[in-house]
Parts: C-alpha cells; sequence; structure tokens
C-alpha cells in the first residue's frame, strides 16, 4: 500500500468518514474499497442503476434573485434565505425537481464550518420542496478576479455583470495554493458525501473556456494547460471522499463529441472521469438532439446542465420534449429575472443596451413571480406534470 492512500484512509478515520458500528472486517472491506474509490469511477453498471431510482430530472440554474455571484449567494451577511425559500417554491409550482448551484473556493477558506452550515441550510430548503441540488465545485466563466466581501453592483443592461470565476486566476496559475483547493473540495463532498438530498457534483463548469467575449483581454495565458491538470486532480480529490452521488463535468464545445479522435485533452479527461455524462447546448433542437445522440455511445446517464437561450432557438418548445424523449435531464440556464441580468443577451458586454430585451434570452419569471410567457410555463408544466 502506497504511504498516500495510507495517510489517505487515516485521514478519513479521524474526519469521521466511516460508518458507525462495522466489524473489523468490514472496515478492511472498507479499507480496500477506499484504495478503488480513489482511483476509479462508478462502472456503467452502477452509473445505470443510480439512474433508474430518478425521477426524469429537470430544472434550472439557480442562484437567488437578490445576488450577483456565487460569493454573494452564500456569503454570510447576503445568505437570503427568504428569497431561496420563496423562489424554490417557484420552482416547485413548475414541476422542477432539481437545481443547478454553483459553489466557491474562498467561501470555503473565509470560513468553512459557516459555510457549510449555510449549505446545509440550504437544502433544508430545497428539501422541503422536494429538490435536489447539483452542486458546481469550480468555474471558468465570467470575472478571473473574485474577491470576498461585499460585491459590486451590476453594470445596467449586462448579461451576468459581476459573476465571478473559481478559482480565480492568481490561484489557478499558483499550484502552491491547489492544497486549500485540496481542503475545500474534500472538506465539502466529505461533510455531505451520504446526503441524499444531494444528486450530484458538477466538478467544473466549461473548464476550457476562453472568456474571449469579456475577459478575454485579462485572461490567463495558456489557462487551459492550468485547468487541465487541476482538473484531474479536483476529480481524484472528490472521489476519495467516497460521495455516494455521482461526479461530472459537462461538455460545452467542440465538433463530434462520439470521435474520440476529436476530443481536445480536458474533453477526454471529462467523458472518462465523470460518473455521469453531462453537456451544454444552446443551440436549435436538432443540434440538440444530435448532441444527445452522440453522448449515447458512451452508456452513461446524460444531463443536459444548461440550454435555453430564446433568440439561439434554444427554447423550453424546442429542446424539452426532446430531453423528455431520451430521458435526459435538463437544466435551463437561469430562472428569475435578478441581479445576473440574464434576460440580457452575451452580446450585452460589446453591444449596448437601454432597456430589457423585448425577447428575453434566459429566464423564467419577473421577481414577482409572475412568468415571462404564461404558454411558455403552462408549456414546462405539461412536461413535468405539476398540478399547481
Amino acid at each position: 500500500m502506497k504511504l498516500s492512500t495510507l495517510l489517505l484512509g487515516i485521514s478519513f478515520i479521524l474526519a469521521g468518514g466511516w460508518l458507525t458500528g462495522c466489524s473489523s472486517t468490514n472496515n478492511k472491506k472498507e479499507n480496500e474499497h477506499t484504495e478503488e474509490a480513489a482511483e476509479t469511477r462508478w462502472s456503467t453498471e452502477d452509473a445505470n442503476k443510480w439512474y433508474e431510482k430518478q425521477a426524469w430530472l429537470v430544472g434550472c440554474n439557480f442562484s437567488p434573485s437578490t445576488a450577483i455571484n456565487q460569493l454573494e449567494m452564500w456569503q454570510a451577511d447576503s445568505f437570503d434565505t427568504l428569497t431561496i425559500n420563496k423562489e424554490l417554491g417557484w420552482a416547485a409550482d413548475l414541476g422542477f425537481n432539481t437545481v443547478r448551484v454553483y459553489l466557491h473556493d474562498l467561501l470555503y477558506e473565509q470560513d468553512s464550518a459557516g459555510f457549510l452550515n449555510r449549505m446545509d441550510t440550504f437544502l433544508a430548503i430545497a428539501d422541503k420542496h422536494h429538490i435536489k441540488p447539483l452542486f458546481v465545485f469550480f468555474d471558468s466563466c465570467w470575472d478571473p478576479f473574485p474577491k470576498l466581501g461585499k460585491q459590486r453592483a451590476p453594470k445596467p443592461h449586462v448579461h451576468n455583470s459581476g459573476w465571478v470565476q473559481s478559482p480565480g486566476s492568481e490561484v489557478l496559475k499558483d499550484s502552491t495554493q491547489y492544497p486549500k483547493l485540496e481542503r475545500y473540495i474534500k472538506g465539502v463532498v466529505t461533510h455531505f458525501a451520504q446526503d441524499n438530498r444531494i444528486l450530484g457534483w458538477d466538478v467544473w463548469n466549461e473548464p476550457n473556456n476562453p472568456n474571449k467575449s469579456s475577459y478575454g483581454k485579462v485572461e490567463l495565458e495558456n489557462k487551459d494547460k492550468y485547468v487541465y491538470e487541476l482538473l484531474k486532480k479536483t476529480f481524484d480529490w472528490a472521489r476519495a471522499s467516497q460521495p455516494s452521488q455521482p461526479l461530472t463535468s459537462g461538455l460545452w464545445d467542440g465538433g463530434d463529441w462520439s470521435d474520440s479522435t476529436a476530443l481536445t485533452e480536458i474533453q477526454r479527461l471529462q467523458l472518462e472521469a465523470s460518473d455521469i455524462i453531462s453537456f451544454h447546448n444552446y443551440e436549435d433542437p436538432a443540434s440538440f438532439e444530435a448532441r444527445i445522440k452522440q453522448l449515447e455511445k458512451y452508456g452513461r446517464p446524460i444531463l443536459c446542465t444548461e440550454y435555453m437561450a430564446r433568440p439561439n432557438k434554444s427554447t423550453f418548445e424546442g429542446s424539452l420534449p426532446i430531453a423528455k424523449k431520451y430521458n435526459v435531464g435538463a437544466y435551463n440556464w437561469g430562472f428569475v429575472d435578478g441581479k445576473t441580468q440574464t434576460i440580457y443577451a452575451w452580446d450585452s458586454w460589446s453591444k449596448s443596451y437601454d432597456a430589457p430585451p423585448k425577447v428575453w434570452f434566459h429566464d423564467i419569471l419577473r421577481k414577482d413571480g409572475t412568468p415571462y410567457s404564461k404558454e411558455e410555463v403552462a408549456f414546462i408544466k405539461s412536461l413535468t406534470k405539476a398540478t399547481n
């Protein structure tokens, strides 16, 4: 047994990671399982058995309308449980049973105990509404210079003007800071490893996104090379914590995902390390269905963790029936129009808007809970079989 593996096993024992009341024989078996779990993903059979136990997964990417980014959502002085409870109630009314929610490494570094407590509070609220979150650890999109504390006000009429990357570029390029990222991943996963209120862990959102349309001029040079190495470590850290929930990281760009020779290093890693497969698609229904067919060859459950950009012909009416047909989980981007301002298109970073667009880019509801489109909401409910 490697010294690193022995130390890993000791750390789990000290952290209370083992189930109590086991015999010494069972503990030996669990030690052997820990070695294997730290190195391997779920089998295809195990992944599909897990998926068979789930209802058709449908929901949204969720941030309360009062938060401009992940930090404002989770920091103690701006953690808005009243809005979270209200808006998750609206999500449940639509028949949503899951939401995708972003975390941030700085939150754990700032106050690990407080952050875990707030996550537990969020889970209690979500569970009350019969909603299971898919939590996202890292994100390569938007501002590469995150800072704790009071977050800036939204820039008028600009899509995601305050969203921040995790980790920031200063940490990403400095491997001497990776131990604190390891503590974050292992700390969170270990704490919630057996929590059946959690659907799964999305290890890294769009890891190779270059941010050219927004922060491209200040992005880290050769960012994808740093990301690749850290993405490998992140999968290992999360898996070493023996979660009962699956790990994933979603493909979002490039050509034919069924062609192994066309995959980038990061795409190949995402596919080979994920227990369940996830992807993003903001294109028309034909493209959406084509992506699903490309991924079916891998024989694992599939989630579309981002879709729905109305001007791009990515709509509920076009994509959601296809997702249901193939039993693919579906999370549209955005929910309630708020401080993220994602009713505006991505081009709002280069094009000036002085009023809300006639056709919303993302989001479903206004701040008072009324729908952007009554017909659209009725359609969603018809597929989710919501009775409200």
